[in-house]
């Protein structure tokens, strides 16, 4: 860690959880640093061993690109990547990338994309000829199983997201923004509206993706918060989520994933989005979007309710696949309560797999695929671990728009949604899709009951980012693949011109 002399920078006005995991994260390095919460103009001048461990617009930017002499400057933030935090940047960066790499695994862990920019809905006309003609080509087939889904490109915690599935409906989508923005003095005074609503200036700038319609499902209950017993076969719903996995950049560059992944279900069980008998506007442009998206900060009213970790959901049924006659042992199992805990104890992996009702020697081998396993678990691992080598290759690619520093790390909450695989094999049963890239993520959604793998994560960058930077401790060999501090070296490469800047 920085010498006793260092100074580092902690402010977070906004979000005190992340605040006091930073601190909790320092303080677990030896020696421990004296933390100031503002920069004076000395200490800006010649700022010595400075950690800028802050919200993005606190950290002096200036700093990190230009160090005074004889200093050392690390920040927890790069001045530039919008290549991967603004979804129409993020769109562009893997479309150019995939013209150069089409062997990737962005092009299938992608949805299909398109990026475009209009600020009134009469624009939209012109662009079914011209930006939009693939996707026009697709509405005209009119399939009803084909849905596609919109999202405002600076827009986050699911705002302005919508559902459409006809030119008409995409139409109905633009001119409700507009209705939205000439009401704008009966909305709250942040700006947004009730539910998804979006603020005027989050407009102009849109993504237009493929919904992936084959979401893996599971029933949140499977893992109950509480001592209620286990939900019997017929009563599971399957609930949609999505996966918030915490991705850590460091230099110029090396990307890391966290291991503990979590798991964000929706608030209802999942209905497929289907077309009205009489084909009229759809009711998914301003409303029944609860069980497609699974973003917590929509959810607020329930807590951590719909919150898990990946790891807990082995021996989960997949509700989603074909449904199975369970064997009369596993039927009296499935009924049996859960040994009891105290509520909010959190059980680690062994625990919970040995907590959770097993199959039976003799059970019937048809059961097993229902069942989400271990092995489960591990290969969704690996395929994140390997969109997210790429997604920054992609975003480096961009240089305009990402530009790593060796003298700056930053925290991402990466999301992504697994669907059942086209081609399903034993190795291979699922298959993640990138959805979006979050910078500074709202842990606090996160819950108390996980809190535990926050302080873990920021102890990891502390340990793994910050220390080494400042010579408290030494580098050891790690190969990309491998995990220490219960992060996974995704990515290692050398940025031209890093070492020098």
């Amino acid at each position: 860690m920085p010498s006793s002399s260092s100074s580092p920078l902690v402010t977070w006005p906004s979000a005190p959880l992340t605040n006091s995991l930073v601190q909790k994260s320092l303080s677990s390095l030896n020696p421990q640093p004296n933390i100031i919460t503002a920069l004076t103009e000395d200490l800006t001048a010649s700022p010595g061993n400075l950690l800028q461990w802050s919200t993005y617009d606190a950290i002096e930017h200036d700093l990190t690109h230009m160090v005074p002499s004889g200093s050392k400057v690390l920040s927890s933030s790069y001045v530039i990547r919008k290549a991967l935090i603004r979804k129409h940047y993020l769109s562009r960066c893997i479309h150019n990338y995939l013209v150069k790499h089409s062997e990737s695994v962005l092009r299938i862990a992608v949805p299909k994309t398109w990026d475009i920019e209009l600020s009134f809905s009469d624009e939209l006309d012109e662009m079914w000829s011209d930006d939009l003609f693939d996707l026009g080509t697709e509405l005209d087939k009119d399939d009803p199983s084909k849905w596609w889904i919109l999202k405002p490109g600076m827009a986050d915690r699911g705002m302005g997201i919508r559902l459409f599935h006809s030119k008409d409906d995409l139409a109905e989508i633009f001119k409700s923004f507009e209705q939205d923005d000439s009401d704008e003095e009966d909305k709250p005074e942040d700006g947004r509206g009730p539910d998804t609503a979006v603020a005027t200036s989050q407009l102009r700038h849109f993504v237009i993706q493929e919904y992936l319609s084959k979401p893996v499902l599971m029933d949140p209950m499977e893992v109950p918060l509480d001592k209620k017993p286990l939900p019997q076969l017929d009563d599971m719903r399957g609930h949609k989520f999505h996966l918030r996995v915490y991705c850590v950049a460091s230099g110029a560059l090396t990307v890391y994933m966290y291991n503990h992944i979590l798991s964000l279900f929706s608030a209802v069980p999942y209905s497929a989005p289907t077309v009205s008998a009489d084909k009229s506007t759809s009711t998914y442009i301003n409303e029944g979007l609860a069980a497609h998206l699974t973003n917590t900060s929509l959810q607020t009213q329930r807590g951590e309710a719909g919150v898990r970790l990946l790891d807990e959901l082995i021996g989960c049924h997949i509700v989603s696949s074909t449904p199975v006659v369970p064997t009369v042992q596993q039927e009296r199992r499935s009924r049996q309560p859960r040994p009891p805990r105290a509520m909010g104890e959190v059980m680690d992996v062994e625990q919970l797999r040995s907590a959770r009702p097993r199959h039976s020697e003799q059970a019937s081998p048809t059961a097993e695929p229902n069942r989400f396993t271990p092995e489960d678990v591990e290969d969704i691992k690996s395929q994140v671990a390997d969109v997210l080598a790429e997604t920054f290759k992609a975003a480096l690619d961009m240089s305009v728009h990402f530009q790593p520093l060796p003298n700056a790390f930053e925290l991402f909450g990466v999301d992504f949604l697994v669907t059942h695989h086209t081609s399903p094999t034993a190795s291979r049963k699922y298959q993640v899709h990138l959805l979006e890239v979050n910078s500074e993520p709202a842990i606090e959604l996160t819950g108390p009951r996980l809190t535990w793998i926050l302080e873990d994560l920021f102890r990891s960058i502390g340990k793994v980012c910050v220390a080494p930077f400042f010579g408290s401790a030494k580098e050891q060999p790690w190969e990309v693949g491998h995990t220490k501090e219960a992060l996974t070296k995704c990515l290692e490469v050398e940025v031209r011109g890093a070492q020098g800047w």
